[in-house]
């Protein structure tokens, strides 16, 4: 238990400037990792997102009407 408290105290703080640097370094070398996608995926997926977006929309349209008409029923 000593020795953790030890070694905590002598670690020192990074640079923010040198932290930055290789934040942005790992950033970039990630960034060129990734695959672009086809143009095909591109219109499924967006299809996809907004449809579901559209399902959301009608759910939560339907609920809040549902209950505001509830809600004069019972309090009129």
């Amino acid at each position: 238990m000593t020795g953790r408290h030890v070694k905590e105290r002598n670690m020192t703080h990074p640079n923010p400037i040198t932290a930055t640097g290789l934040y942005l370094t790992q950033t970039i070398s990630e960034l060129r990792k990734t695959v672009t996608p086809t143009g095909r995926q591109l219109t499924a997926w967006s299809m996809g997102v907004l449809a579901f977006v559209g399902m959301l929309m009608l759910a939560v349209t339907g609920m809040d009407l549902g209950l505001g008409r509830l809600t004069l029923l019972i309090f009129g």
